[in-house]
């Protein structure tokens, strides 16, 4: 399945209850969106999750659905909530409590790209805000509930991937005192979004291919793990976000000769979730 705003690529047969999707990797950009933008083609790219679709492809080939993301996160970002909207940037969006995110305008429809450079000239109209959220937002959250809840009624239980990257740098000062930097960073919301065997689970699957992870620090999850994560209720969802250096040039966004290396590593991660999310395996059994 195909819209502007996502695709959806299934396996022939689910069999697992793993769901994968990644929100930000999306770089089908308007050419209306880049007409009103001071930025220029690499620049505005500078915040995508550039290639993340690509290390996530062979999940279908072990029976789990992938969600990606079309539009550009820069366009509008699918890991905020859909009243996110920065004051200082959208013309009449009215003002909410505060909240960091829209403050540093990174809210539903962003204000900034990496490095809090400005996308825009001026100011949008809230109803070219409204027209993204109803066209681009929506649609995308109607298919990963589908996608959620399809599989918790089919196999009891649910378990979304959501799969991210991040800048080399974004660890910087996070890092404790002789700490070794991550690979990944899983997060899970320090609990409240997956339980703690499947997160356990999820880290071995990691570090069994040789990575380095952390969990929840700087990445706790987002929007969508706070929405969709319910553990009690047999819903999970881990964020997962890999260090770009490890197979792009950022400041290029090509990807490294070591790439289909890498991704080739991925694929055995991706093996193991889905192999843990199988009705008769341990971690999803004993929820």
């Amino acid at each position: 399945m195909t819209t502007d705003a996502f695709r959806i690529f299934r396996p022939a047969r689910q069999d697992t209850a793993a769901i994968f999707a990644s929100p930000h990797s999306g770089r089908d950009y308007p050419a209306s969106f880049l007409a009103t933008s001071v930025l220029d083609a690499r620049a505005i790219r500078s915040s995508e999750d550039a290639f993340v679709e690509e290390l996530f492809a062979v999940a279908p080939d072990h029976g789990a659905p992938l969600l990606a993301a079309r539009a550009p996160r820069a366009f509008i970002d699918f890991n905020r909530a859909p009243d996110e909207l920065d004051p200082a940037l959208i013309e009449g969006a009215g003002r909410t409590p505060h909240n960091p995110r829209v403050s540093s305008g990174l809210g539903v429809i962003p204000r900034v790209v990496s490095g809090s450079r400005a996308i825009y000239r001026g100011k949008l109209a809230l109803a070219e805000a409204e027209a993204r959220i109803a066209g681009y937002w929506h649609p995308y959250h109607r298919a990963l509930r589908e996608m959620i809840e399809t599989t918790h009624a089919q196999f009891g239980q649910a378990l979304l991937i959501d799969c991210h990257s991040m800048p080399h740098e974004a660890i910087e000062g996070h890092l404790r005192p002789g700490q070794i930097r991550p690979d990944v960073v899983l997060g899970d919301r320090f609990g409240a979004a997956a339980a703690p065997a499947i997160m356990a689970e999820i880290e071995a699957a990691f570090t069994a291919a040789g990575l380095r992870v952390a969990r929840n620090t700087p990445f706790a999850g987002a929007f969508v793990a706070q929405s969709y994560g319910r553990p009690s209720a047999g819903r999970h969802v881990v964020q997962v976000e890999i260090d770009r250096a490890i197979y792009m040039d950022e400041a290029r966004i090509e990807p490294l000769p070591r790439f289909d290396a890498f991704r080739h590593l991925m694929a055995g991660v991706i093996a193991r979730i889905t192999t843990i999310a199988r009705p008769d395996e341990r971690a999803l059994a004993a929820e």
